[in-house]
């Protein structure tokens, strides 16, 4: 099971059928490599700079906000599994974040895992180049 995961895309039936905090799960490993690909794509520096702009990508505040700027773009199934994400019972917040950030944060994970496991790749870095575009165009920087 777990090499088919990788071999083959599920189907969204078959991946909707994973809780929403697995997706986010799964998620979460999948933004943060996108996040860190983004950090080094903008040159060398010493690790503990890196892990501080990466960081930048991965608080829950960040999160809830690329969530919030996608929402208006997804279909409806993006829509559907960000909102199971969103909604998901989970067993803590991190102690710095506020609840509401992140629960948006979990259903913005939930839906990076789900496109991931659909094999929805090209989706996946479009979805984050819209939120690398917002977070430039906020910064200043486009």
């Amino acid at each position: 099971m777990l090499a088919d995961l990788f071999d083959t895309p599920l189907s969204p039936t078959h991946a909707a059928q994973f809780s929403p905090l697995a997706l986010a799960f799964i998620g979460d490993a999948v933004y943060e490599l996108l996040a860190r690909g983004q950090v080094l794509a903008g040159g060398s520096a010493p690790v503990g700079k890196l892990h501080h702009r990466t960081v930048g990508f991965v608080r829950a505040d960040a999160q809830a906000q690329a969530a919030h700027v996608l929402l208006p773009l997804l279909d409806e199934a993006e829509i559907a599994v960000l909102r199971r994400g969103r909604n998901a019972n989970t067993a803590h917040v991190a102690k710095h974040a506020d609840p509401i950030d992140y629960r948006y944060a979990t259903g913005l994970e939930a839906l990076f895992g789900y496109l991931y496991l659909t094999g929805r790749t090209d989706r996946l870095r479009q979805l984050f180049a819209l939120i690398i575009k917002e977070k430039e165009a906020a910064a200043g920087t486009t």
